[in-house]
C-alpha cells in the first residue's frame, strides 16, 4: 500500500542511500518529457525536505533546461534487491551553475569529481512510496566510470567547448547552460 511521508526521515534516508541508481524526470511546459538515470555518488540529502544531486554532464541538457523553465522535478528510487519498493520525491528544483555564489558550498558536499556542470537543488514537496512489485531483481556489478574518466581528460578550454556545443539548449529549444559565461 502506498504511503505519503511528511519528510525524509532516517528510514527513508537509509533506503535512498542503499540505492546505486535513481531516476530524474522533468518536463517543459510544452515539449518532450525527459527521464535520466543517475548513478555514482552524486546524490545528497540536505535536510528533511531538501535534496541535491550533481549534474556531471552528458550529451544533452534536458533536465537543467526544464528546471530553468518551470522547476518541476521528480526523483525516483527503486529497490532492485531486497524488499520491493519505489520511492518518489516530487519537488521544485533550481539549477545552480558554477558561477553562482552558492555553488562552492553545495559542491563541497559531494565527492571531488573532475567536472560538474551544475547542481540541482530540490525542495521536496511530496514524498511517496509504492509497492515496486513489478521492478525486477538485479545484482549490481559496479558503477561505470566512463563519465568520470571523460571529464578528467578534458582541460578547461575543451570542457567549455563541449558545454557550449552540446548544452546551450534543449531538444525543444529551451535555454540550457549560461554559455556566455563559459
Amino acid at each position: 500500500m502506498a504511503k505519503v511521508f511528511e519528510e525524509i526521515d532516517e528510514s527513508l534516508a537509509a533506503f535512498i542511500g542503499a540505492q546505486a541508481m535513481y531516476f530524474v524526470a522533468t518536463a517543459p511546459n510544452e515539449g518532450h518529457v525527459n527521464v535520466s538515470p543517475k548513478g555514482l555518488d552524486s546524490f545528497r540529502i540536505l535536510g528533511p525536505s531538501r535534496v541535491a544531486y550533481l549534474d556531471l554532464g552528458g550529451s544533452g541538457i534536458e533536465t537543467l533546461a526544464h528546471v530553468k523553465e518551470n522547476g518541476r522535478i521528480c526523483l525516483m528510487f527503486c529497490a532492485f534487491s531486497g524488499a520491493a519498493r519505489i520511492l518518489r520525491l516530487h519537488g521544485t528544483a533550481r539549477a545552480v551553475e558554477p558561477h553562482e555564489a552558492d555553488f562552492p558550498a553545495l559542491r563541497a558536499r559531494f565527492p571531488d569529481f573532475p567536472k560538474c556542470r551544475a547542481i540541482l537543488d530540490v525542495v521536496v514537496t511530496r514524498i511517496a512510496d509504492s509497492c515496486g512489485w513489478g521492478v525486477p531483481l538485479y545484482e549490481l556489478k559496479g558503477q561505470r566510470d566512463q563519465l568520470v574518466r571523460y571529464g578528467a581528460q578534458l582541460d578547461e578550454a575543451k570542457w567549455a567547448e563541449v558545454r557550449r556545443a552540446k548544452n546551450a539548449e534543449s531538444i525543444d529549444g529551451l535555454p540550457g547552460l549560461d554559455v556566455a559565461r563559459l
